[in-house]
């Protein structure tokens, strides 16, 4: 189960570097929880599409370091680069803890940290 977690996640990253927000979504459960530690938290597939389409003007780029799985959970540890609405991207330094029901993304502890 854990392997499939991790293979679920790398096929969703997949999509959202490619711009198919709809198929990362896919991935998701439709009560997914999204908590940006210090930020905000999003509830439900609805208000993570609405943020998608607001922040993610160009897909973002991935440069995953680790992945690590156990139980019910995969924590990715890496660099993100995200254009803003200026054209200039931005770098940061992630960690982002999934947590899956039956194969799907339903919740994401994000700690983002610009570099």
């Amino acid at each position: 189960m854990m392997e499939n977690n991790k293979a679920v996640l790398e096929q969703a990253n997949a999509a959202i570097t490619k711009g198919d927000y709809e198929g990362f979504l896919a991935f998701c459960t439709d009560d997914t929880q999204w908590n940006f530690v210090g930020d905000q938290t999003l509830r439900g597939k609805e208000a993570v599409r609405q943020y998608m389409a607001k922040t993610y003007l160009e897909p973002p780029q991935f440069m995953v370091e680790n992945l690590i799985a156990e139980g019910d959970f995969v924590t990715a540890l890496g660099k993100i680069s995200l254009p803003d609405k200026d054209g200039q991207t931005t770098e940061y330094n992630y960690c982002d803890v999934w947590q899956f029901r039956d194969g799907k993304m339903a919740g994401l502890q994000a700690f983002v940290i610009k570099s």
